[in-house]
């Protein structure tokens, strides 16, 4: 991706989800699944901050995130930078999100009353689409 084109990403006033987790979340997807290869430049923070309609702040903290994540790199002077990550890396990282993310929901379920079984059902259901995603 070429830092003169619009990248594009949708974010919500509406969304529980903070602006700059929703540009982090976004950015890191693009970044997991390849959309953004290694050293594609990022948007400047300003840039992406106009584009988006949001703060320099905003985009400063998304930026500050995906960097401690190790999936973007600043280079002084000339902007932010997708990090060299191999396949295995990368697939890493997004089980690695998934099972922070699921252990409260988990957790959640089985304070509910449901056991394994009954959790491996409604997972196996989202997946065959009897449940909205």
């Amino acid at each position: 991706m070429n830092s003169k084109y619009a990248m594009l990403l949708h974010l919500s006033d509406l969304s529980n989800e903070p602006l700059h987790a929703q540009i982090s979340r976004q950015i890191r997807a693009k970044i997991l699944v390849g959309e953004l290869s290694e050293d594609s430049p990022l948007p400047s923070i300003r840039k992406m901050a106009r584009e988006q309609k949001v703060s320099v702040i905003t985009v400063q903290r998304a930026y500050e995130d995906l960097d401690k994540e190790g999936l973007i790199n600043s280079k002084r002077g000339k902007g932010f930078f997708v990090a060299g990550l191999s396949s295995k890396e990368k697939s890493s990282m997004a089980l690695d999100r998934l099972k922070d993310k699921l252990g409260p929901v988990i957790t959640d379920a089985i304070e509910a009353g449901l056991d394994e079984r009954q959790i491996a059902e409604a997972v196996q259901d989202f997946f065959n689409g009897k449940v909205r995603k």
